[in-house]
């Protein structure tokens, strides 16, 4: 099953609401550092997950986030 950049988004930002909520901002800070190890080629991985991203849902994606 593919997963759409949208949906990856959605899942991220509501991730980190229920950490935030559950554990604060100082506990979800602590808790995301503990699962950061910095292995892998970020670059990379972000270019593949955003290869389908076109100016559109970008736009579209910032709309939402700022408003």
């Amino acid at each position: 099953m593919a997963v759409t950049v949208r949906e990856l988004e959605r899942i991220r930002r509501d991730g980190l609401k229920a950490l935030k909520e559950e554990l604060g901002v100082e506990g979800m800070i602590k808790f995301i550092q503990m699962y950061s190890d910095g292995k892998g080629n970020y670059t990379e991985e972000r270019r593949e997950i955003l290869k389908d991203l076109n100016k559109k849902e970008l736009q579209d994606f910032l709309r939402e986030e700022l408003n």
